[in-house]
């Protein structure tokens, strides 16, 4: 009976972990525009991605002026000229998983995820590759990609051809724990 117990309790966990949903407790975003004349680096720790495991879906949603920069005047720049985040204040992706992964064993799982992004207002389907790392109750989520501004209508004077790549690599490491309701 004591083994039963166990058996059923083990059960039980092991459903409710594969049909919840996580949130990063941390998460860290950062963008690299490497050009001739200087290379322009920020970072934002402001984002909380949400994983449904049950179906696969994640979304991330960014805040535009959260990303920290080295130069203040950099920092002002972006917000104001490039990423207009007063009035394009979030950059939203939501997208699903292509491949199974097994969200109660640990592992890594190499995937592709396909969605929308959603940024200058202008939405572009993408599909990013990226790596799940399940260990315990926690998932860990990575990617490397690049973005290409003009696929955005995001402008750059002529004068700031030469400080500003056509093409910006960003990266995305966050750990989700299951949302727990306070």
């Amino acid at each position: 009976m004591k083994h039963l117990l166990v058996l059923v309790t083990a059960l039980v966990a092991s459903l409710s972990m594969s049909a919840q949903i996580y949130m990063a407790n941390t998460c860290v975003i950062s963008f690299f525009s490497e050009s001739p004349l200087e290379n322009i680096e920020a970072i934002n720790k402001a984002a909380k991605p949400i994983l449904n495991t049950s179906t696969s879906d994640i979304q991330v949603k960014i805040a535009m002026n959260a990303f920290v920069f080295e130069k203040p005047l950099m920092q002002e720049h972006f917000n104001e000229n490039y990423a207009e985040s007063e009035k394009y204040p979030y950059a939203v992706f939501k997208g699903k998983i292509n491949e199974k992964v097994d969200w109660v064993k640990d592992g890594e799982y190499k995937v592709t995820v396909t969605g929308i992004l959603s940024l200058h207002g202008v939405d572009k389907e993408r599909t990013l590759e990226g790596i799940v790392t399940v260990k315990g109750t926690q998932i860990t989520i990575s990617t490397k990609f690049n973005i290409h501004i003009a696929d955005h209508k995001i402008e750059v004077p002529s004068l700031y051809v030469k400080n500003i790549a056509e093409d910006v690599e960003v990266k995305l490491n966050a750990t989700l724990e299951p949302y727990k309701k306070k």
